[in-house]
Parts: C-alpha cells; structure tokens; sequence
C-alpha cells in the first residue's frame, strides 16, 4: 500500500484547486507522496505533473508559464482529478492516461500496445546525425526496427524528407498504433509498415540507415521493473540474461541489409557496459546528446560482421 492510499486519496475533485498552478502543485504533491516512478517520457514528479495536468487540459505542453493562474472549468477539474487518480493509485504511466505521449515537438498516439516513446535517437534524428552523416541528402533509404508507435521512423521522414522509410516490428499490435501515428502525420506515401521478426519481412532490401531501439532489459531487471513500466508490453522490453539477445541477433544480419556506406544506429539504454562485454572486437561509437550521454551507439556497415 502506497503513502498516498494511507493518506486516503479525495473522492472528488478538491474544491480549494482552482487554477492550472493550483492543480500542478497538487499533482506533484501526489505523485512524490505516492513515490511515483517516472522515465517514461518525464524525468520526475515536475515534468509528470506538467505534462498530466496540460495534456489533460489539451494545452501545448510549454504553455504553463502562460496558463498556470487560469481557473478550471468544473468539467475540467474532474477530468484533471480522475486522469491523476488513474496515475497516482492505479500506477498507469501518464502517457497512457493521456492516449499521448511527445517526443521532439511532435505528438504520437499510445496505449499498452506499444512502448512509450523516449529513445534518444529522436533528439539525435532532430539534430541532422550531423556526428555520423556529412550530406543528408545522400540518405535515400530507411529502416526503423522495432518501431513500435512508429515515432521513430516519422522523426526519420522529417529529418530525411527525400527518403523512403520503412518500419518493422514483430507484433501486429503495435503496428496498428503506428498505423494510426504514420497517418496523423500525413505520411501514409513515405513511411511503409511491415510485420515480422526483425529483418525477415525485408527479403534482400537494403539501406542506407538502419535505426532501431530494441527490446533490451535484462533478466533481473525486468523482474524489478516498478509498478508503472509493467504496464509497458513485455515484448518490448525483455531481452534475455544480458539485455542483448535481439541486439545478437541484429548484428549477425544487419550488413547484409546496408548499402556499402550505410549505417547502424542503435539505442541500447543503460547497457553499454553490457554491449562492449558481448561484442569486444566491435568499434563502437557512442553518441552524445544535449541530454547527456545516450545509450546510442554508431557502426558502420564495414565494421560489422
């Protein structure tokens, strides 16, 4: 039983939280004293209660400077209070509360079906890759493994407009989400979805940039996952006693799917050490962004097996 439930969450919407501030405040107040865990698209009780609170409001994620001391409407109060009901007592992550999560300015439909999206590779996508590609132009082809919502291979079309993306992932679930993401941003013409276990649906197609972040939790982590991430498929998560089960398995076939120059772009989370254990002779790369030192590493076709 958590803090929060002995404390006796209200049954309604406290009458006293009147204003955007108000209702934030009360959030992070919440989520803290229900020792909420977070990694899931906000890094604590802040940015949760921030992106809860405006998202259940349908108001652009950074307009809380602008908005914090305008008053709810009865109707909005209630909708605020059961959207952080459902996050702080039934521990459902607040993207799914929401139906949304965010990544790099642009919106991407979620639900249990798919991972929640916080892969690096999109800030990295958003930055040109300018670390591992001199002309942008010269990307003509695409592949997002494991796309899950399809975020990353919708960051991919924007950053590469001239290139044709393409997205697999084994589960038929997931894809429908980025089925619907895929149309919710008008690229129904660019970006091409295929079902089945990593390269199998792809024949002899190859790239120029593969990307791709993988199921990758360990074992034991997975059997200390917080209350919150379990409602994330498993599929997605688990990758065996060292987290690099799919990640064997990419490697052994990625260089038969890249063109001669293409690349590898990977995001193994917190698994580097893990990574550089199980494949000694490769050289990796490891990419930074301006959120600090991504679990991203970079390989070129030559330099795989």
């Amino acid at each position: 039983m958590t803090a929060l439930r002995q404390l006796e969450f209200p049954d309604a919407a406290p009458l006293e939280l009147v204003s955007v501030g108000d209702w934030w405040r009360f959030a992070v107040s919440c989520l803290v004293r229900s020792d909420a865990e977070f990694g899931q698209s906000s890094a604590d009780a802040g940015q949760d209660a921030l992106f809860l609170v405006l998202g259940a409001l349908d108001l652009p994620l950074d307009s809380f400077d602008q908005m914090h001391g305008f008053a709810l409407t009865n109707s909005e109060r209630k909708h605020v209070f059961n959207a952080l009901r459902k996050r702080v007592l039934d521990r459902v992550p607040t993207a799914y509360v929401l139906g949304f999560a965010e990544q790099m300015g642009l919106r991407f439909l979620v639900d249990e079906r798919v991972l929640i999206p916080r892969s690096y590779i999109g800030e990295l996508l958003a930055g040109g890759l300018h670390d591992c590609i001199n002309d942008p132009a010269s990307i003509a082809s695409v592949l997002d493994l494991c796309t899950g919502s399809g975020c990353l291979a919708i960051l991919a079309a924007n950053a590469f407009p001239d290139a044709d993306v393409t997205a697999v992932d084994i589960s038929a679930d997931a894809l429908d989400v980025a089925r619907e993401n895929v149309a919710l941003h008008g690229l129904d013409d660019v970006v091409s979805l295929h079902q089945g276990d990593l390269f199998a649906p792809l024949g002899k197609a190859r790239f120029d940039l593969i990307i791709s972040n993988p199921p990758y939790v360990t074992a034991e982590s997975m059997a200390m996952l917080p209350q919150e991430f379990r409602h994330e498929p498993e599929l997605a998560l688990a990758a065996g006693d060292d987290g690099n089960d799919i990640l064997r398995r990419m490697l052994q076939e990625a260089k038969a799917h890249l063109t001669p120059d293409g690349i590898l772009l990977v995001d193994m989370g917190h698994n580097r050490d893990l990574v550089e254990a199980a494949f000694p002779r490769l050289p990796f790369m490891w990419l930074a962004t301006e959120s600090g030192d991504a679990g991203v590493f970079m390989l070129h076709a030559r330099d795989l097996p």
